[in-house]
């Protein structure tokens, strides 16, 4: 009997030091995570952290409460939300609305400046507009100011601390950390950090303003090649608002070389082959700046076609990294930042969490396993070793008839693998990473 006891003394002792140390304590003993019941918290970024993702999963859209993730966003003014909901009183989310607008905003004031709708012209205004002249905010002071020919420094929604690099792309982002709760991103629980460095702005003065001459190609023409159809056409309707807005504003103050601007629609499709023929169709009607593309991938794809017609292309939304030093004849800006500085972003969010192991699901293409990357080096860099970071990738759907992913594979490795937090680097179709996990027996936690 006393043996008996002591015994149990023991194994109650043995038990409560297990549990101080691990944080478990039962019959199963788990120096690896349970893969029959243990738990994955589920993180995202800018191409499904949205109001409208939840519908993808259709009757396992609960899943995602619990999700956090990260995007580019700077604190929008209520004004300005305001302003967006007026063009589309159906707006649920803002992803990209601030740089959707600046970026048609910095187009029409280095139209002003060059005196010219030439795109070329335009193009060498474009960082010069961002950097080192007299403040500005609004479009109605700041096209006061080109008209006279005085150097700007446009200060908008997106573009609040430090102007363009040479590269032309923002020195500076902020990152808003968003949660899924009921379905729906709380606002409440959204965080702001700010990245970048404004040292790294250009200082490069810009060519001496001009005033129009005789025929300055007015009115200056933009064509939107934005995500209407496709695996990103969650994120189209702030970009579509916020460009429209912007035009608005743009020529409610007078309009750019004493014409309106005119806007064209067009739609990029999440697909190279849709977005060059919105291209060929751009171009015969004469277009001089492309306010696209939506994704980085098909900005990558129809670059080459653009810089051979000689036309500016401005996306609101590439943040693939490798687009800062891509052969582009400076024809290329974008108001997004680049993934090198989301990847910082992204692993701190995962790390406050204090997981073990961590697995990266990437869409395959140069935007998804770039910030995969991105992410892995700063995980590791944390102190998270190769043996405890996963990567997986999926093939994207070509177009929206192709079959959903299927990762039902990829979700059976990430549960053998033991992961308790899974990043999903995609879009819409990032919807069927949940879903195969779910349906392998992953506990999601909420």
């Amino acid at each position: 009997m006393l043996v008996s006891r002591r015994s149990r003394v023991a194994t109650l002792a043995a038990c409560v030091a297990l549990l101080l140390s691990a944080g478990a304590c039962g019959t199963e003993q788990s120096g690896e995570a349970d893969t029959q019941g243990h738990q994955v918290r589920l993180y995202g970024n800018d191409g499904n952290m949205l109001n409208t993702f939840p519908r993808e999963l259709k009757d396992r859209a609960h899943l995602v409460d619990g999700m956090k993730g990260t995007t580019p966003m700077t604190p929008l003014p209520e004004d300005f939300k305001a302003r967006l909901r007026a063009v589309d009183p159906e707006l649920r989310d803002y992803l990209y609305a601030a740089e959707a607008y600046d970026a048609v905003m910095i187009s029409a004031l280095a139209a002003q400046l060059a005196g010219t709708t030439a795109p070329a012209a335009i193009a060498k205004q474009i960082v010069g507009v961002t950097n080192e002249g007299q403040r500005c905010e609004d479009a109605v002071g700041c096209l006061k100011l080109a008209r006279t020919g005085q150097d700007i420094e446009y200060r908008g929604i997106s573009l609040t601390r430090a102007g363009f690099t040479d590269a032309g792309e923002p020195a500076t982002a902020s990152y808003g950390t968003l949660h899924f709760d009921d379905q729906k991103l709380n606002d409440a629980k959204t965080e702001f950090v700010g990245a970048g460095d404004d040292s790294t702005a250009s200082t490069k003065a810009p060519p001496k303003a001009r005033k129009p001459r005789g025929k300055a190609g007015a009115p200056l023409t933009l064509g939107g090649l934005m995500p209407r159809t496709g695996a990103l056409s969650l994120a189209y309707p702030p970009q579509a608002a916020a460009a429209a807005l912007a035009v608005k504003e743009i020529n409610a103050a007078g309009g750019v070389l004493g014409e309106p601007v005119v806007w064209i629609e067009g739609d990029d499709g999440t697909n190279p082959d849709i977005a060059r023929a919105t291209l060929a169709s751009h171009v015969r009607k004469n277009v001089h700046v492309i306010i696209g593309a939506g994704a980085s991938g098909v900005s990558k794809a129809i670059l080459p076609d653009v810089v051979a017609a000689g036309l500016v292309m401005f996306s609101p939304a590439n943040t693939d990294a490798s687009l800062t030093t891509i052969e582009d004849n400076g024809l290329y800006f974008r108001t997004a930042p680049p993934d090198s500085l989301q990847g910082r972003a992204l692993a701190d969010v995962i790390l406050r969490d204090g997981p073990r192991k961590v697995a990266l699901v990437a869409r395959k293409d140069s935007y998804g396993e770039g910030l995969q990357g991105y992410v892995r080096t700063e995980l590791e860099r944390a102190g998270l070793g190769s043996d405890k970071v996963k990567l997986l990738t999926y093939e994207p759907p070509a177009n929206a008839d192709s079959p959903p992913v299927d990762f039902s594979r990829g979700a059976r490795e990430i549960k053998e693998f033991g992961a308790d937090a899974v990043l999903l680097i995609g879009y819409a179709e990032s919807a069927a990473v949940i879903v195969a996990l779910d349906e392998a027996g992953v506990r999601i936690q909420q």
